[in-house]
């Protein structure tokens, strides 16, 4: 068992996991609003071995240094690798800190956010409408740029539809394209596609003022990576000289960006976490516990 396990955020687990923490650790501690600095992580973490985090939160180098018993970091988000991580991987190594993070846990309800804000733009379902008359998503030439899980599974809604889909990888994806879903070069994509969508690890910022250069107007960009996927200067420029051209966003997708971002007339976005729902705590909340259970099973067999 753990001495003493903290959660130094809201991690969006499900009541009935905040008690198995019980489980495994002498103690619980769980803080439910953000800490503001270093000190106020090294304090809310103090002797404890086991720290549970979310996407938002940095645990660096220095709050390893200071908290000496941290012998296992939980991230209660997607771990890809150490550029998009909130955890400083290399530190953790160093320190022999055993670092998990799950995955495949709210793919769904991203899904179904991007298909429900693509038809209601189309269409003029709310405020705004894309193009005087209104479209269906049939014959829609639509780009994924990045194919991973959240990438594959919006591919395949969009084909669902008749969409004509493209993607951009870093890797050919021969089962995709056996599927029917295209490869093509990023300026390729972005010269094709009336609706481009961005599913990159986080810190992964691929449109620059030339990839907007590129795109021209009467676009749809939508975004459901953690933070910015491009130049935010280069978007608000290409915004602005495009007022038929829209970007679309979640709440993880606009980050801190929400002051910078939401005045502007073609940005439409909702302060929800669109993998947030019922179903996704309950997998986000049984893969955290699997990986807190499997971790204490290995130290007890060594």
């Amino acid at each position: 068992m753990f001495r003493k396990i903290v959660a130094i955020e809201d991690v969006l687990l499900s009541p009935e996991a905040d008690e198995r923490l019980h489980d495994f650790a002498a103690e619980v501690v769980m803080y439910r609003d953000m800490p503001g600095s270093d000190e106020e992580v090294i304090r809310r973490i103090g002797d404890a071995d086991c720290v549970l985090v979310s996407f938002k939160t940095k645990i660096s180098r220095r709050v390893m240094e200071a908290c000496q018993g941290i012998r296992y970091i939980g991230m209660c988000c997607t771990l890809y690798g150490g550029s998009s991580c909130n955890v400083d991987l290399t530190a953790a190594r160093e320190r022999n800190i055993t670092v998990t993070g799950v995955r495949d846990y709210g793919d769904e309800g991203v899904v179904e956010y991007v298909i429900s804000e693509a038809v209601r733009l189309l269409h003029g379902f709310g405020e705004r409408q894309w193009r005087a008359q209104k479209y269906e998503l049939g014959d829609m030439n639509v780009g994924i740029i990045g194919l991973g899980t959240t990438g594959r599974m919006c591919a395949d809604a969009f084909r669902f539809f008749g969409c004509n889909v493209h993607y951009f990888s870093r890797t050919r994806k021969p089962e995709a394209e056996q599927a029917g879903i295209a490869c093509l070069d990023l300026h390729g994509l972005l010269r094709r596609c009336d609706i481009i969508l961005t599913t990159l690890p986080r810190n992964t910022y691929l449109l620059q003022e030339e990839e907007f250069r590129i795109m021209g107007g009467g676009k749809i960009l939508m975004n459901t990576s953690i933070g910015a996927t491009f130049d935010v200067k280069a978007l608000k420029r290409w915004l602005s000289a495009h007022p038929d051209s829209y970007y679309l966003c979640d709440g993880t997708g606009m980050g801190t960006l929400a002051e910078e971002l939401s005045p502007l007339s073609n940005v439409i976005w909702t302060p929800a976490v669109a993998g947030r729902s019922a179903q996704s705590t309950e997998r986000l909340s049984r893969k955290v516990l699997d990986n807190i259970k499997n971790y204490l099973t290995l130290q007890f067999e060594n």
